[in-house]
């Protein structure tokens, strides 16, 4: 028995669907090493208040071509969640690292004026530009 018109067409879009889907899932790139750049230890200074990440912002930085049309848990798995989120509109959004201490290590981490890195991620996801700002001099003891 022949399939109805409107079954045929309800089966159709449902086949676009999945195959629309999997070609955004794969928009972007896995993230790759990047030399010199010590993850381990960014992650563990949340909002730069141990000013940890001060040391590994010049590698980080070398690499910054590399971030680009990454995607965001690919971003999330090497630097930790983001100090700060923003949501722009659409589906943008903005993920803000500290690199040294600043008012956002006091109380409820109020957002700060300390120098950052911030990770603007586009439509697909996936990191469309990459901006740092420079570090103040480091205090000599």
């Amino acid at each position: 028995m022949p399939r109805s018109p409107r079954i045929a067409a309800r089966s159709c879009g449902s086949l676009l669907l999945a195959v629309g889907g999997l070609y955004l899932g794969g928009c972007g790139h896995a993230l790759p090493k990047l030399p010199g750049f010590d993850a381990t230890t960014w992650r563990a200074d949340p909002y730069a208040c141990r000013n940890l990440r001060r040391a590994a912002v010049p590698a980080l930085v070398r690499s910054k071509e590399q971030l680009y049309e990454a995607r965001a848990d690919d971003v999330t798995a090497l630097l930790g969640q983001p100090d700060e989120e923003e949501l722009r509109a659409g589906t943008e959004k903005v993920y803000y690292y500290y690199l040294e201490p600043g008012s956002q290590c006091q109380g409820r981490h109020a957002r700060s004026g300390a120098a950052c890195i911030s990770l603007r991620f586009g439509p697909l996801g996936t990191v469309t530009e990459v901006l740092t700002d420079p570090l103040s001099p480091a205090s000599k003891p």
